[in-house]
């Protein structure tokens, strides 16, 4: 096979991969091609997608965020506590963002000028804050909230789920911000080597803060959208969460080295997971089952991604 066609196979393997599994299940189940499971899939992927872009500014400098499933948690959980009191959609939504910004400031903190492992220091982070969500609903979910706000998870516009437009925006800033500014070339610079971009200039701390930051907005946005389409927030959401956004990431083509990905290839990885879940439900594959393809389908992309890096 000529070298240039290999060349794009590999950098479209996500894409590619997406749509032989789409073809596949296609194929193996004629309920898979209907606009009612299609509407279905992008509103099911929404959250991890919008967890998996803020997760790709985390690991496109190198590092890596295990507490975005909590984030969710407490923040789902604050979000559903102020529309009760208030009632008040507004401040239902600006304050946990406000409580996922500063817990991704931590989180950023502790790292930049801890000098700690990502890994070590959002496991910290995710524990603590798993417990201060169940401290904060005394272990009890939060339900009877107002139809308001449940529309946030549950409205269409026209035939598109509020969800999948609010996971549509989220990703044009995204896009925009990494591709278009020049706090995306520093991202990509610090990813790429952060010796050579703390001494070409960069703060490579406040960097690496604000992509915690961003993160920790996005879980939150993420929150937000799984409390109101439940109608309910649970001390135990977000549970697992973290693995599915680094799962899109990676399977997206983002480096876990850093410096080199793409938004857009995390959404591609995002639906690929969504598509996988989806379609083994169709075809009534065991829950048990599904954990295995879905860590053989990590490990691939993870084994494809240390292939690239040599």
């Amino acid at each position: 096979m000529n070298v240039n066609i290999k060349e794009k196979l590999f950098k479209n393997k996500s894409i590619l991969a997406l749509v032989v599994l789409c073809v596949l299940l296609s194929i193996m189940t004629p309920r898979f091609l209907t606009l009612a499971n299609i509407t279905n899939i992008l509103n099911q992927v929404s959250v991890n997608a919008i967890i998996a872009v803020g997760m790709t500014f985390v690991i496109l400098t190198g590092g890596i965020d295990l507490s975005v499933g909590s984030i969710l948690a407490i923040c789902g959980a604050v979000s559903a506590v102020t529309i009760k009191s208030t009632g008040n959609i507004f401040l239902a939504i600006i304050i946990p963002i406000i409580v996922g910004v500063l817990i991704g400031f931590i989180n950023g903190f502790i790292i930049a000028k801890g000098r700690i492992q990502a890994f070590v220091a959002t496991l910290a982070i995710m524990t603590i804050f798993r417990g201060v969500t169940y401290v904060y609903t005394s272990g009890n979910p939060i339900s009877s909230l107002p139809d308001s706000y449940n529309s946030i998870g549950n409205k269409m516009i026209g035939v598109i789920p509020l969800p999948v437009i609010i996971t549509i925006i989220v990703v044009i800033i995204a896009y925009y911000v990494l591709s278009k500014t020049r706090f995306g070339r520093y991202i990509y610079a610090l990813g790429g080597n952060e010796d050579s971009a703390r001494l070409s200039g960069i703060n490579t701390n406040k960097i690496k803060t604000i992509a915690y930051v961003v993160c920790g907005a996005a879980a939150a946005v993420g929150g937000i959208i799984a409390t109101s389409r439940i109608g309910s927030a649970s001390p135990t959401a977000g549970i697992g969460f973290e693995l599915d956004a680094i799962a899109s990431v990676v399977i997206g083509g983002t480096s876990l080295l850093g410096g080199e990905g793409t938004v857009i290839g995390t959404i591609i990885g995002a639906l690929i997971i969504g598509v996988l879940n989806n379609g083994l439900n169709l075809i009534d594959v065991s829950p048990f089952y599904q954990q295995i393809v879905k860590g053989a389908v990590i490990l691939l992309a993870v084994l494809a991604d240390r292939k690239r890096a040599k």
